[in-house]
């Protein structure tokens, strides 16, 4: 909404030395923003009024004219011009030395075939303005002043280019701020200034309305009140210039006095009107109803539009002539030779009207307006104020009398002043005067501790929608800050967030880069990574409404998505890449809507350098930083997605808590990555169950360690980790740490087994371990290996 400040200084004065930001913030604050403001003219300097002392020819040119002009200054001004519509006392534009002019063209003095011009005379088009701005003026052409102005005078203050215009951002629960009065009513809150309220005066003397045309709502769901009057002996000429000035700073075109009247009232009271030549107003019969089903309409723009019975429109006996609340038909227009209408003023359904327009493809100024809601009892005010204008410009005689018909709710919206509510809710100490007069400001009125809302704010129904009446005009930048009454509870990351977040952080630290993909798969991944039929994890949830048949299901594991990741950095000749990602999978449950999701951790590598024991490294890295030291280890054959031989699975209290391993040959082949590449999956609810949240504080220890190489034979086939579990449980809490540091097989080995050596560190707590004490430990860990199926190596 575009305000005038000129226009709004006819309904409230706004305090002295109040610049154009400091209302605009001041606006802001208590509740209407501002988008920006404009200053009209800016672009215009050094551009006065002159008038014309004498014209001659140019001596060396046929078609330039040297004209002496008085421009205010103490000596006449020499301006050579090609223009040939100007005549000594004309008064006209005149840019002197150094002006400028609208897009930033800069006027100087120089030579025209010869002859010194000490500037320029301007037409409409160099000054920014436009016909429908002044309709007395040439077309091309200089512009021929007929305002009452006098050489000299700033050419912005003669064409009423001295004003500002603010541009407010209206919310849609406010669509009383969408006329000046509106803004007036804020303005005035805002500065405790007294409104000027102006009542309509309409002296009539046509005759009756009632005898030129009859109205009906057949309709009343999409039409609560229809207001009509008609005006006869109409003259349809140019509005006058101050109505001119405010429908251009407002953003709308002057086209001639009748239109102008609609648009002026829309403005200045936010009720759309429309006017009717009566003429085309078949059988003298106006009636609101639906729309027919194929019925057909040409509307002002020139377009045809389809309708249907969704659709509201104004019609005669015989067809529509507008669609309500959006547009008028092009049959019912104003013309030069119209010389009776009708001016309607209506209230039609918001909703409705949303909806037609947007059928329609109309987006216009009036179905903007009623599509918020309006107020239905603005418009037989409105009515009377077009038609006190039309008597005002002389453009016609309106009839004695007016039709309305009014379905309208007449019910007062009330709600009760409950000054310790309001404060409780805003955390303020304000005193019940200072409440009841902000409201009073804000033209409610408070009786007997009722606070009665206005018609045209259809926006406040309960106690917190006058807390904030209240708390725009005490300013909310005045309200101090507080903690909520009842909150008990602070913001903060919960345990398993916490645990989430240090996971990855511990990823991270283990050289892994974070990945996000999408949560659903092509039904092809299952074929890609060698499901085979029936198995449990091809039982996916299919997606009711997918993008394509390439993201038509929910997975039920992260591989192919890591695959997918690494196919891509292969392809672009990535050396090496290490990734992880946590994500879902979606397992659907028998007899259950909804699948069960369960977070994982997908781990994948490949480059030189990388192996299986990087991949155990780095899944062990996040075991450790989750606390857990206590876990095993088996192999793993018959994964089909896996190298059968190096696949293993990590369980913690007999639950598989990860599975890892090199990826299945035939499956790189089908993503088409040209180098081995490993995997592990992580299940992070069992990670989060087993994980140790607590850290134990141990002091260093006082007494130092004892350490012993121990190397044995045993099968190839037996773990490394079940050896050092039955060295740990023989030792018991003697063993400080095991560290493995040599693993052979070959010459001087039996065919099927391996040498295993160890280095293990020894301590206790409250003294100097013996060598007999430490011996007798390594005793009961070799009897440990033996049970293990190994034997000290000799």
């Amino acid at each position: 909404m575009k305000l005038s400040m000129k226009w709004l200084a006819e309904h409230v004065d706004v305090p002295e030395g109040v610049t154009p930001r400091q209302f605009s913030e001041d606006m802001t604050m208590t509740g209407q923003k501002v988008e920006g403001y404009e200053t009209l003219g800016e672009e215009i300097r050094g551009v006065v009024v002159a008038s014309i002392l004498s014209i001659e020819k140019h001596p060396d040119s046929d078609h330039l004219l040297i004209c002496r002009v008085d421009a205010g200054g103490p000596v006449s001004v020499q301006i050579v011009t090609g223009a040939q519509n100007v005549f000594v006392g004309a008064l006209v534009p005149a840019a002197l030395d150094g002006a400028l002019l609208p897009g930033g063209k800069r006027i100087n003095s120089g030579k025209l075939r010869g002859v010194m011009s000490d500037g320029m005379l301007c037409s409409l088009g160099e000054l920014g303005l436009s016909q429908a701005d002044f309709p007395y003026a040439a077309e091309d052409g200089i512009f021929i002043l007929r305002e009452d102005c006098a050489p000299g005078e700033d050419i912005r203050k003669a064409v009423g280019l001295d004003d500002v215009v603010v541009e407010f951002e209206i919310t849609p629960n406010r669509p009383d701020c969408l006329s000046v009065i509106g803004l007036a009513r804020e303005a005035a809150a805002t500065y405790r200034k007294l409104r000027r309220v102006h009542v309509p005066a309409v002296r009539g003397g046509a005759g009756k309305t009632s005898d030129l045309l009859s109205a009906q709502i057949d309709a009343p769901e999409l039409c609560t009140r229809y207001c009509a009057r008609a005006v006869k002996q109409v003259c349809i000429k140019p509005s006058p210039r101050w109505m001119r000035e405010r429908l251009r700073a407002a953003g709308v075109r002057p086209i001639n006095n009748i239109v102008d009247i609609t648009n002026y009232v829309m403005l200045e009271y936010g009720q759309p009107l429309h006017a009717f030549d009566v003429r085309s107003i078949a059988g003298g019969a106006i009636r609101v109803r639906r729309a027919e089903e194929g019925e057909r309409i040409t509307t002002l723009d020139g377009v045809e539009h389809a309708l249907d019975p969704s659709i509201c429109v104004i019609a005669d006996t015989e067809k529509p002539v507008a669609v309500a609340g959006v547009m008028g038909g092009e049959c019912s227009g104003i013309l030069p030779d119209t010389h009776t209408i009708v001016f309607e003023s209506a209230m039609f359904s918001g909703p409705d009207v949303r909806l037609a327009a947007k059928k329609l493809g109309l987006r216009t100024e009036a179905s903007a307006r009623f599509e918020k809601g309006l107020n239905a009892a603005a418009t037989p005010v409105a009515l009377a104020r077009a038609c006190e204008l039309v008597e005002l410009l002389d453009a016609g005689v309106v009839c004695d009398d007016a039709l309305d018909i009014d379905r309208s709710a007449k019910t007062e919206t009330t709600v009760a002043l409950d000054p310790n509510w309001i404060n409780a809710f805003l955390g303020t100490s304000l005193s019940p005067v200072f409440m009841e007069d902000a409201l009073k400001r804000l033209e409610f009125t408070v009786r007997d501790g009722v606070v009665h809302v206005p018609s045209f704010r259809a926006d406040v129904e309960h106690k917190a929608d006058v807390a904030e009446e209240v708390a725009r005009i005490y300013g909310y930048n005045q309200i101090p800050v507080t903690v909520t009454l009842g909150a008990t509870t602070q913001g903060g990351l919960n345990a398993k967030q916490r645990f989430e977040k240090r996971m990855g952080e511990v990823a991270r630290a283990a050289g892994l880069s974070g990945i996000e993909t999408y949560s659903f798969l092509s039904p092809r991944a299952c074929d890609l990574i060698r499901l085979p039929a029936g198995d449990p994890m091809r039982n996916s949830v299919r997606i009711s409404n997918p993008l394509g048949e390439e993201t038509s299901i929910l997975r039920t594991t992260l591989l192919p998505s890591m695959l997918d990741v690494l196919a891509r950095n292969y392809a672009a000749r990535n050396l090496e890449a290490a990734l992880y990602e946590a994500g879902t999978v979606y397992l659907p449950e028998v007899g259950q809507e909804l699948p069960d999701e369960r977070q994982k951790i997908e781990i994948g590598l490949y480059g030189e350098g990388t192996d299986y024991f990087t991949l155990k490294g780095a899944v062990e890295a996040i075991l450790a930083g989750a606390g857990i030291d206590a876990f095993d280890v088996e192999r793993v054959t018959d994964l089909p997605y896996y190298h059968p031989g190096r696949c293993a699975r990590i369980l913690a209290g007999g639950e598989e808590l990860a599975l890892l391993g090199e990826v299945h040959p035939q499956v790189l082949e089908n993503y088409e990555i040209g180098v081995r590449a490993y995997a592990a999956e992580i299940d992070f609810a069992t990670l989060f169950a087993h994980a140790r949240t607590s850290a134990e504080y141990h002091p260093l220890p006082k007494f130092p360690a004892t350490t012993r190489d121990i190397a044995v034979l045993c099968d190839a086939s037996v773990p490394v980790l079940t050896l050092e579990k039955a060295m740990r449980g023989a030792a018991k809490d003697k063993l400080e740490s095991i560290h493995l540091f040599d693993v052979y097989q070959g010459q001087q080995i039996e065919a099927g087994k391996k040498s295993v050596a160890f280095s293990v560190t020894l301590r206790v707590a409250d003294h100097t371990l013996t060598d007999r004490e430490a011996d007798a430990a390594v005793q009961k860990m070799l009897a440990a290996l033996e049970q293990a199926g190994a034997v000290l190596r000799v």
